[in-house]
């Protein structure tokens, strides 16, 4: 066991460095303007939590909304929300109690709920979390003594009450403040206070947390989790937030099986539970490949977020190409257009979304994927909001050359200096639906650092120019370096073609993917308010079902072999709401014929029939446009016999 941390790959940028541009911007402001800005208005369990002095919730939802609002206020700069942040923080900041806690002792999950003898230290986890992003943020020095005395509580409060439940398995989001307050206090000691204690309460967190990488080397979780049987170890999740695990133990260890260990857990995900958006299926728990079994809103934001955090401890690009696929597709469908309303579970064959009993559904209830305020259960509600913006805060990190790496792809400008030189990079893009990236590098004074950009593995034709300098053509699935002494004003226009594919599903069916973006049936909706009388349901936040006015049961005419014959793609402009049926910014056409025998199971599509089917139905032009743009959708075909 290490005695010291070791080094990470690609260093995070301080909060607010990176700013987004263009779409993401946009994105961000929708967000802003939606549930993740408005919550604190009108749901009990933020406005009257106890985390602010209320008397409601008094667990994990306060901290998972700042966990969201926080990167949310500060990459938009935007000043009411920064006031908002600023303000709940400052109330827990105040009222941590001497001996380290934070927030309320009493343990109670939800408004309405009673209150738990015992306290999961999840949330504790989770509120330090919070104070780590808004220190970065702001530099607010009370956050750092409030997370070392949080610390040091929990480092006696486990001698006497080890983890259990949701803390037992999530141990390892505490490394994330362990790690930072070692690194922010030097290692090493601070005055007279020796920092050694904190890596010794990370071995702590570890001995008394879940193995996740002996247990995924004996994985019995294959198979889809049997009906009703919920569970922490199969909990979508949990799994989404082990994912980082190892890779943030391996800082202690250096052991290259930790390492090993990211990559195996990722593989058997996606051979048993995943998906062509880049999750795994869980609705809650672990629910095999049929794509109309859900996944969960809060696992796909946690999923993302361990990649970031991959992307920085390991720097291996194709945890860039995961992140991407995950960002723009999976993260935009789980929302309404406005971001007013979301679903608990998405679904990637979704072709209703209504109140239905005995849906397919390991564990959860009728209402899970209609769009509402809470739909099911109200955690999602509360960790929505760090998807977008956290995504967007991680866009750039610092190389261990000092230089910058572009570790994922979005309109975007970065600040920051190197070598005492202030540096610009500004990044103008309709990414990901175009393939045209243009960098301008503006710089004070004359600096040689390295650039680093990220080639998908799927660019394989992809080229870089400098200025009015030679076509460079690096690798795909790499990153490639550009180092040089930057003077004034630089453009660097990095091309990144993309070519369509098929990903094969469930019955051997058929999705087509092109670049980072998965494409999806365009469905006509007819959305139906419910649940008007029930509490906090006025509009604009309100619950919704949705039912296709339009067909859906198709089965695809397409081929490996003649794909880019079969599929034409049309660019339309990138609209104010660039992730909507009406905004698809880009366009699929393709032939197909309706099945009339694949028809409903109880509020979803049947089980789409092997592949290949045949159908005596004509041949209609289809219009395909991106996953994340969809509302209703069918992404896994059948497809035709030739």
């Amino acid at each position: 066991m290490n005695k010291k941390l070791g080094p990470v790959a690609f260093q995070p940028l301080p909060l607010g460095r990176v700013r987004p541009l263009g779409w993401l911007e946009r994105q961000l402001r929708i967000q802003a303007d939606g549930l993740s800005g408005h919550l604190d208005e009108f749901w009990p369990d933020v406005r009257d939590s106890r985390w602010f002095g209320g008397d409601t919730e008094a667990w994990e939802r306060a901290p998972y909304w700042l966990d969201g609002l926080i990167p949310l206020a500060f990459v938009l700069d935007d000043a009411t929300l920064k006031d908002k942040a600023t303000r709940y923080v400052d109330y827990i900041l105040t009222h941590q109690h001497e001996d380290g806690w934070l927030g309320p002792r009493e343990m109670v999950v939800a408004a309405g709920r009673p209150e738990d003898a015992r306290y999961d230290l999840w949330a504790q986890l989770l509120a330090m979390k919070v104070l780590v992003q808004y220190h970065d943020a702001t530099g607010d020095g009370r956050a750092v003594e409030a997370v070392e005395k949080c610390l040091r509580r929990l480092d006696r409060h486990i001698d006497t009450a080890p983890l259990f439940n949701w803390g037992q398995f999530r141990w390892f989001e505490g490394l994330i403040a362990i790690f930072w307050l070692y690194e922010k206090t030097g290692g090493g000691a601070v005055g007279d206070r020796p920092q050694q204690w904190l890596l010794d309460l990370a071995v702590k967190l570890h001995a008394q947390g879940f193995d996740w990488r002996s247990f995924f080397a004996r994985w019995p979780l294959a198979a889809p989790t049997p009906k009703h049987r919920w569970n922490y170890m199969g909990h979508v999740v949990n799994n989404a937030m082990a994912i980082k695990a190892p890779a943030l133990w391996q800082r202690l260890t250096d052991d290259a099986g930790d390492r090993a260990a990211v990559y195996d857990i990722i593989a058997k995900l996606d051979r048993y539970h995943g998906m062509v958006t880049g999750v795994f299926t869980g609705d809650e728990c672990l629910a095999g490949r049929q794509p109309t079994h859900g996944t969960e809103l809060c696992a796909v934001v946690e999923y993302a977020y361990s990649l970031e955090v991959l992307l920085s401890v390991l720097g291996d690009p194709a945890f860039g190409d995961r992140l991407e696929k995950i960002v723009f597709n999976a993260l935009p469908a789980t929302f309404s257009p406005d971001m007013w309303a979301h679903q608990y579970d998405q679904q990637v064959n979704q072709v209703e979304c209504s109140v239905v009993e005995n849906r397919i559904w390991n564990t959860n209830g009728p209402a899970s994927n209609i769009f509402g305020v809470e739909p099911n259960y109200g955690c999602c509600t509360a960790n929505l909001s760090q998807g977008w913006p956290k995504f967007a805060a991680h866009l750039w990190m610092q190389s261990p050359d000092g230089g910058l790496a572009a570790v994922a792809y979005a309109p975007s400008r970065v600040e920051t200096a190197i070598d005492g030189a202030p540096v610009t990079v500004m990044l103008e893009t309709a990414y990901p639906f175009r393939s045209t990236l243009r960098f301008t590098v503006n710089v004070e004074r004359p600096v040689t650092f390295p650039l680093w950009l990220r080639i998908p593995a799927w660019a394989t034709d992809a080229t870089v120019c400098i200025a009015d300098g030679p076509i460079e053509r690096p690798a795909a699935g790499t990153f490639y370096r550009i180092t040089r002494e930057w003077r004034g004003t630089i453009e660097v226009t990095l091309t990144l073609p993309m070519t369509p594919t098929l990903w094969r599903g469930y019955n051997d069916t058929v999705a087509l993917t092109r670049g980072p973006l998965v494409y999806a049936l365009k469905i006509g909706e007819d959305w139906r308010r419910i649940h008007e009388n029930e509490p906090y349901r006025e509009l604009p936040h309100a619950d919704w079902e949705v039912y296709p006015t339009t067909p859906w049961n198709y089965a695809l005419a397409v081929d490996e072999t003649s794909l880019c014959e079969d599929v034409t793609f049309a660019e339309l402009p990138v609209g104010e709401m660039p992730f909507s049926p009406q905004g698809a910014p880009v366009e699929a056409t393709v032939k197909g014929r309706r099945l009339p025998e694949w028809g409903m199971d109880h509020g979803s599509a049947a089980d789409a029939p092997p592949s290949p089917v045949t159908s005596s139905e004509p041949l209609e032009t289809l219009t395909l446009i991106p996953y994340g743009c969809t509302n209703l959708r069918i992404t896994e075909f059948p497809g035709l016999a030739k």
